[in-house]
C-alpha cells in the first residue's frame, strides 16, 4: 500500500512539473555597453559590473524575473531589441523624440546633459566655434555623435566616431581628437580615474531624461519595468546606487528619486498620462 501511495505521489509531481516550469517566465534579455563607465565595464575576476548592473539587476528581482545582460557595442543594442534579440536596453539611453517614435520608453531614472572631456594643458572650450579646425571623438550610434556632426558641420570640425567610449577618450589622450563629447556621469568618472583628462564645458541645453526602452509593442513590459523603478526610487535605492556609483547624492529633482506621473516621459511620443496606482512589495 504504501508503494502505491509513493508511485501516485511522484506521478503528481512529475505531472505538476511542466506546469511549474511553465508559471516560470524566461530571463529577461537585455545589454549594456559594457565599456561605458561608470555605468557598465569589465570587472576583475571577469563579468562586468556599474550602475547600470545593479539598477537592473534589482530591477528583475523586483519583477521575480532572472535577467541575462549582454556586453555590446551601443550601435547594436536597438537594432538588437527590434530584431528580438532583447526584451529591453538596460543600457543608459537618451529620450530623443526621434527614438520616442520607434520605441516605448519607460519614465527617467537619471537625469543626463552632454559635457566635453579634454587633455590637460588644453584651452577649454567655451563654446562649439572654439572647435573649428578640430577633431571631435565620439561613441558610435550615440546621440553625442548626432550632436557633433551637426555641429560640425556648422562650425567647421570633424567628428571620429568609436566603437566604444574608452577609445574615444585615449583619441583625446592620444591627440589624435581634441576633445570627446559624452555623458557628464561618464566623462567625471573618467577624469577621476585618469589625471591627464579633465571633464570640460557641460552643454546645459542637452539636459534630457535617461530611461530604459523597450519595443513599442510591449506597454505591459513597460509598465512592469517603470513600476519596480518608480519603487526603488521611493524606497531610495536608487539614490543608494548614485552615490556608490558616480560619488554624489541626487539632488531633489534629480529623476533618481522624483517620480514622474503615467508610464513613459512627459512631452515624448508614447507617453501614457493614465493615472495608476504604485504598489510596492
Amino acid at each position: 500500500m504504501k508503494r502505491r501511495y509513493a508511485a501516485i505521489a511522484a506521478a503528481i509531481v512529475l505531472c505538476a512539473t511542466p506546469a511549474l516550469a511553465q508559471d516560470k517566465l524566461p530571463p529577461l534579455r537585455t545589454g549594456v555597453d559594457g565599456t561605458f563607465a561608470p555605468h557598465a565595464m569589465p570587472k576583475l575576476g571577469g563579468g562586468i559590473e556599474g550602475f547600470q548592473i545593479d539598477l537592473f539587476t534589482e530591477v528583475a528581482k523586483r519583477m521575480k524575473r532572472d535577467i541575462t545582460i549582454d556586453a555590446v557595442s551601443f550601435s547594436t543594442l536597438i537594432p538588437g531589441m527590434q530584431a528580438g534579440r532583447y526584451d529591453f536596453i538596460a543600457a543608459p539611453t537618451t529620450v530623443t523624440k526621434e527614438r520616442a517614435e520607434n520605441m516605448l520608453f519607460t519614465a527617467g531614472y537619471l537625469w543626463t546633459a552632454f559635457q566635453f572631456g579634454i587633455k590637460k594643458g588644453s584651452a577649454p572650450i567655451k563654446s562649439w566655434a572654439d572647435l573649428k579646425g578640430k577633431a571631435v571623438a565620439v561613441n558610435k550610434g550615440t546621440p553625442y555623435e548626432t550632436l557633433s556632426k551637426k555641429m560640425g558641420e556648422e562650425h567647421g570640425f570633424t567628428v571620429q566616431a568609436y566603437d566604444t567610449q574608452p577609445d574615444a577618450v585615449q583619441a583625446v589622450l592620444s591627440g589624435r581628437a581634441y576633445a570627446t563629447l559624452v555623458g557628464n556621469t561618464s566623462i567625471i568618472y573618467a577624469a577621476s580615474k585618469n589625471p591627464m583628462l579633465v571633464a570640460d564645458l557641460e552643454l546645459k541645453d542637452t539636459r534630457a531624461a535617461w530611461a530604459a526602452p523597450v519595443p513599442k509593442n510591449n506597454p505591459k513590459l513597460r509598465a512592469e519595468l517603470q513600476d519596480a523603478l518608480d519603487c526603488m526610487k521611493k524606497d531610495g535605492t536608487i539614490a543608494k546606487m548614485s552615490e556608490k556609483w558616480f560619488g554624489k547624492k541626487p539632488e531633489p529633482d534629480d529623476l533618481a528619486v522624483v517620480i514622474t506621473p503615467g508610464y513613459g516621459v512627459p512631452g515624448m511620443p508614447g507617453y501614457d498620462p493614465t493615472p495608476h496606482e504604485l504598489k510596492c512589495g
